[in-house]
């Protein structure tokens, strides 16, 4: 059970240190099983993000590097690799993946068959799907699939063509009007909507119901429900709406240093309209309370999943992994939203549980070796029996750590990337669409940025400045530390990762053995090969096409 939350910082959980929202589903799974603490998304955008998970690569590699870019066909994903495996995977909730209908066509694959669906659906077999993005505005729709959500909802009988606004996201005021919950001001009024009936509930019972439906079928299955909340806009439904208050808001985590020279995609970035609106006198009052609330109620459903697999007999014998596709600023750094490389943003919560005995020494550990989201497809196809095929999958399974053994030489550094190409900050900055681009290297004490498009780099001293407050990218007395980050950062742009159709063992299988087909190079007069080789270009020919008589 692969469950994903969307925009669920790290320190929001009470097992992680959050002295006011406590999450108690959360930490007891903590409890059953290993909590990493650095582990690093590819992308701290949802998109690209979320298709690294899928695929076990870099953005590097699968190139859907921003918000409904395409995963290009030829992708191989987790439900690829776990279908050879002998195991299904299947989608309970949201994606962000936007199929490459263009590749599709042009080899003929027709996306109402079952690999056409496949491909379509990031290679998950779809029980429900829904991004939770049905926004519209004057131009159209934000996204134009069809939302099970809103199906629902009317079939609830809550009225209109798109409820998941004026329902599940909007207060109401004392006149009638919709209070849009994309009016920051309305985030602390309760969304017009029955608690059952909101998204983090409704998906719930979607899970449920696919075990059940999987409890028919000896086959075992991999399931990623993939909730839509804490994500914006940020409003919640009774009773969440009040659980807190500005007095749990924790202080932000900024100072008027970080605006002095501040580095130029940085300043884009928080000159910004959700920068600056975040970072507004009083309105962080309002959001971190909605957002908290949010959180519980994910929480609260984590704990109404758990209690039916406990029912059922499914903890005993499945491996839950909970986590996130990135962060939320929430006006640290003078930021909203995500996209940039502060912890807060780029580090998301990770928790395992591994019900098999090999797993029992290490519950209720806390893991802070350097991990990256594409670990879970390496550890996927491990559970799952299968080999990972690391000329494909560019992550490393976290069984060790899970079953309390050491892996070989584990990694030093974290990699991520941000392609801002497609923002208005891109724009604002006069750069190409190839330069804006950004780059992170993270080990256990630096955090190193590296920008295309001639910026000087950014770095921290995570060691003696953990809130990432003093920027020291353009300090002379730490070139050496500069140096020795871009040093990583060309070892990892060296990497083999497009040569995904030969492992490394099939390569080794071919050294020298071209001979044996027939392909006798370097060679004088015969005695360099096995009577067998020679045999096979020797012998009496039937003509003598060079004769006079012919």
């Amino acid at each position: 059970m692969f469950i994903m939350f969307d925009q669920l910082r790290y320190d929001y959980l009470s097992c992680a240190g959050h002295p006011h929202l406590h999450t108690p589903n959360m930490d007891k799974l903590a409890n059953r099983g290993v909590r990493f603490s650095r582990c690093y998304v590819q992308s701290p955008i949802c998109g690209a993000s979320r298709m690294s998970f899928y695929t076990g690569r870099y953005v590097h590699s699968h190139g859907a590097a921003w918000n409904n870019f395409p995963l290009k066909v030829g992708e191989q994903t987790l439900g690829d690799h776990l279908r050879d495996c002998g195991m299904n995977s299947w989608l309970v909730g949201k994606t962000h993946m936007a199929a490459d209908t263009q590749g599709m066509e042009r080899l003929g694959i027709n996306a109402d068959s079952v690999i056409g669906a496949r491909v379509s659906e990031c290679g998950f077999d779809v029980y429900v799907r829904e991004d939770g993005l049905p926004a519209r505005g004057p131009d159209g729709a934000y996204d134009s699939k069809p939302s099970s959500y809103n199906a629902y909802l009317n079939e609830k009988q809550y009225p209109g063509d798109n409820p998941w606004h004026d329902y599940a996201n909007s207060g109401i005021e004392d006149d009638m009007q919709i209070a849009s919950g994309w009016l920051l001001k309305h985030s602390s009024k309760p969304a017009n909507i029955r608690e059952e009936d909101s998204e983090t509930p409704w998906l719930t019972r979607e899970a449920i119901a696919f075990t059940e439906k999987m409890q028919a079928s000896d086959k075992p299955w991999h399931c990623h429900l993939s909730y839509i909340k804490p994500h914006w806009p940020y409003i919640v439904p009774e009773p969440y709406h009040n659980m807190f208050s500005a007095d749990s808001v924790l202080p932000v985590v900024r100072s008027e240093q970080e605006r002095i020279d501040a580095h130029p995609v940085y300043e884009a970035y928080f000159s910004n309209a959700i920068g600056q609106a975040i970072s507004t006198e009083g309105v962080r009052d309002v959001v971190v309370p909605a957002y908290m609330g949010l959180i519980k109620q994910c929480d609260d459903q984590l704990g109404v999943l758990f209690e039916h697999m406990e029912k059922t007999g499914l903890m005993e014998n499945t491996m839950i992994v909970v986590t996130s596709d990135h962060g939320d600023y929430l006006g640290d750094h003078w930021l909203g939203e995500k996209d940039l490389f502060h912890d807060c943003s780029v580090k998301v919560p990770l928790i395992i549980y591994d019900p098999s005995s090999d797993a029992d020494a290490t519950r209720g550990t806390v893991c802070d070796e350097l991990v990256e989201s594409i670990d879970l497809a390496a550890t996927f196809v491990e559970v799952a029996g299968g080999e990972v095929p690391d000329n494909i999958i560019e992550g490393r399974s976290l069984l060790p750590f899970l079953h309390d053994k050491q892996p070989e030489q584990w990694r030093e550094y974290a990699i991520s990337e941000f392609d801002y190409s497609a923002t208005m900050m891109a724009g604002k900055l006069e750069l190409e669409p190839r330069d804006a681009r950004l780059f992170m290297v993270a080990d256990k004490r630096w955090k190193f940025m590296h920008a295309e498009g001639g910026f000087r780099p950014m770095l921290f001293d995570m060691k003696a400045d953990p809130n990432e407050l003093e920027d020291l990218g353009d300090s002379a007395k730490h070139n050496d530390v500069i140096e020795m980050m871009y040093e990583r950062l060309g070892e990892w742009a060296r990497r083999c990762s497009q040569r995904t159709t030969k492992s490394e063992t099939a390569i080794k299988n071919m050294r020298g053995k071209s001979r044996r087909k027939g392909i006798l190079l370097g060679v004088v007069d015969g005695s360099e090969l096995d009577d067998d080789v020679l045999a096979t270009v020797q012998g009496v020919a039937k003509t003598n096409y060079t004769s006079d008589d012919q």
